[in-house]
């Protein structure tokens, strides 16, 4: 038995490894097929579509978010969702294996870098697609903390030439209602998000 989980842990991770370099740049978005397999628990193991919305449902680990992060970290988000249910953390592998976009132009196209900082899950840089959203990038950097003052996000760019940046404050959750479009417009490279930290009445 204990030959066979090695055999099989070893298989599962040279796969794993043969799509390293692609899935460290390509970003999960709506419509695309992974396979997941968790290696405590076969019948967990299937082939899940990342549904509309961004997420993926697995048993027992409930609805991921998925769109806007690489397979690694969705394979990180999986694990940590599934560990309530075993003794250790479980060993979860995820694989792209369908692409929703209908060419490879579409697929690999030009990445830039923002910073997300402040009450986000994972702050710090974060390589996104050209063309991706503020929402995008929050995904990425696993949405705000249940302290980020959400309603006064600011969005701060470099004015070329001036040596000051323009603020814009977006109200995350207007745009969740459907009552604001700000947040849905392209970043630009080295746009700088900051999520503040909530105060005592908000």
């Amino acid at each position: 038995m204990f030959a066979l989980r090695s055999a099989l842990f070893t298989l599962l991770a040279l796969i794993t490894l043969a799509g390293t370099a692609f899935a460290q740049s390509y970003r999960i978005q709506p419509g695309d097929i992974l396979e997941v397999s968790v290696l405590e628990d076969s019948t967990l193991n299937r082939r899940a579509l990342v549904a509309p919305d961004g997420r993926v449902t697995l048993p027992l680990a409930g609805s991921v978010n998925a769109a806007g992060l690489t397979v690694e970290q969705v394979q990180r988000r999986l694990a940590s969702a599934l560990s309530s249910n075993f003794a250790q953390p479980p060993s979860v592998f995820v694989a792209l294996v369908d692409q929703a976009a209908a060419s490879t132009e579409e697929v690999i196209r030009p990445t830039i870098f923002v910073y997300v900082l402040g009450e986000v899950a994972e702050p710090g840089q974060a390589e996104i697609p050209k063309g991706a959203t503020l929402l995008q990038a929050l995904a990425v950097a696993g949405g705000p903390t249940p302290f980020a003052a959400t309603r006064r996000i600011q969005l701060r760019r470099a004015i070329p030439g001036s040596g000051s940046d323009s603020v814009s404050v977006i109200d995350y959750k207007a745009i969740q209602r459907g009552a604001s479009i700000q947040g849905l417009a392209p970043l630009k490279d080295g746009d700088v998000i900051l999520i503040p930290e909530r105060g005592l009445f908000e």
